[in-house]
């Protein structure tokens, strides 16, 4: 089962939550600070999203 799906829009990258695990995820290791217009999905810089996606998948979340 996918936890997330991963979209790429050019300059940035859309997380979108698909289970609860990956809101829980979000909520733990991504501030609610700063932009985040539909949280808990993330819009992300091109630059930020390989480490970001790294990261999730180390902790066992599954990326589409």
């Amino acid at each position: 089962m996918t936890d997330l799906r991963v979209e790429n829009h050019g300059s940035i990258f859309r997380f979108i939550p698909l289970t609860d695990f990956a809101r829980e995820w979000i909520g733990e290791h991504v501030s609610e600070e700063g932009y985040h217009p539909a949280w808990p999905e993330l819009v992300v810089e091109h630059r930020y999203a390989a480490d970001l996606a790294q990261g999730m998948a180390g902790d066992g979340l599954i990326l589409e």
